[in-house]
């Protein structure tokens, strides 16, 4: 892979910036093969350069889980992982949950409890939900509670989303 080194005047002075990494990531399934300066996080390749919006970006500090994806099925908040970090994983993001017009039953189960109001946090709160499933810790709703801490609602929809999750993970404990 050849790169090359971009110089770009300050004043009188050039400065050399890095030169763009070449990452492969399987991003929804689909294997992507990108360029990104060393410094992108996975939040702003995702929402800027792919256009998938659905990842939000709230604190940009990892404090509020508005942008928690998964990567090779563990929830990780976006902002605070570099983009080159991940090359080889496959991340998925709150659009890539669905098969087609199948709902996931985290989706499913989020529009039967109601568990959304302004609908800002659902994504990270919905992509948490399925990698706290996955991890198979929550039996009960104070895990649920305490596991999905990470993972803040402004609008205080709590009781509706630890609805959601405990009737998603018996429904997904059913499936398997």
């Amino acid at each position: 892979m050849s790169t090359k080194v971009i110089q770009e005047p300050v004043g009188d002075v050039a400065v050399a910036l890095p030169p763009l990494e070449q990452i492969t990531l399987t991003i929804n399934g689909v294997e992507k093969r990108l360029q990104v300066a060393p410094w992108t996080s996975l939040l702003d390749l995702l929402r800027e350069y792919l256009d998938l919006t659905g990842t939000k970006k709230g604190c940009d500090h990892g404090q509020c889980g508005a942008c928690t994806v998964l990567v090779d099925g563990t929830r990780i908040n976006s902002c605070l992982t570099l983009a080159v970090m991940k090359d080889g994983s496959e991340i998925t993001t709150v659009e890539g949950l669905a098969k087609g017009d199948e709902l996931h039953p985290v989706q499913e189960a989020f529009i039967e409890h109601d568990a959304f109001q302004c609908g800002y946090c659902t994504p990270g709160q919905i992509c948490s939900a399925v990698g706290l499933i996955n991890e198979g810790k929550a039996k009960t709703a104070d895990d649920i509670r305490e596991l999905m801490s990470g993972n803040i609602c402004r609008c205080g929809a709590y009781v509706g989303i630890v609805a959601a999750v405990e009737e998603a993970m018996h429904k997904c404990q059913h499936q398997h």
